[in-house]
């Protein structure tokens, strides 16, 4: 009897300990999953305030970025794009909507207006943003759009005319990272 009464206490105590880690789990998930949406709020409200500083805090020191402009930036890059974007981006506006995470991973939709300065046009650019996120900050964050349709935005009738191609993007590629590189060693 003892021995079946030590067993139904066993029980008793295992099953609350067990709810207990569960609900405690349930509740470092919620907390995680509200930092992580904070998070992303955070960086697109610096980024509609074109508060550089506030978006490269953002980013862990070992982040990685790439969109179809620029690809591969080391964390050093990826903070100088911004700051870039930020202060040429004279009559840059920007919405975002659809803020979600799950887990360690995150995403939400931007639209960005404004005059691409190598050819005086208008551009509205909507993307597509994915992240994976750790301690508070952002780890990877690649930004996807449709590049022919920004090329015919930004660049005309050559954008038309070979915004499709390659070659085009190749050398789109290249003088984003002669721009950046440049502005990165003025500072």
């Amino acid at each position: 009897m003892k021995s079946a009464l030590n067993k139904i206490f066993f029980l008793i105590l295992f099953s609350q300990s067990t709810n207990m880690f569960s609900q405690n789990n349930t509740q470092n998930s919620n907390a995680m999953e509200t930092a992580n949406k904070e998070l992303i709020t955070k960086f697109y409200t610096c980024f509609q305030n074109k508060d550089f500083k506030g978006m490269q805090a953002c980013y862990a020191d070992s982040a990685t970025f790439s969109d179809e402009v620029f690809v591969n930036l080391n964390a050093s890059q990826v903070k100088g794009m911004w700051e870039m974007l930020c202060v040429r981006g004279k009559d840059l506006k920007l919405d975002f909507k659809n803020v979600q995470t799950n887990g360690t991973t995150g995403s939400a939709e931007w639209i960005a207006y404004y005059t691409f300065s190598a050819s005086g046009r208008k551009v509205v650019n909507h993307v597509t943003a994915n992240f994976v996120l750790a301690d508070g900050k952002i780890v990877k964050h690649l930004d996807s759009f449709k590049f022919y349709k920004w090329s015919r935005q930004a660049l005309g009738a050559a954008g038309v005319l070979l915004g499709w191609t390659g070659f085009f993007k190749k050398k789109v590629r290249q003088g984003a990272m002669k721009s950046l590189n440049d502005f990165m060693n003025k500072k």
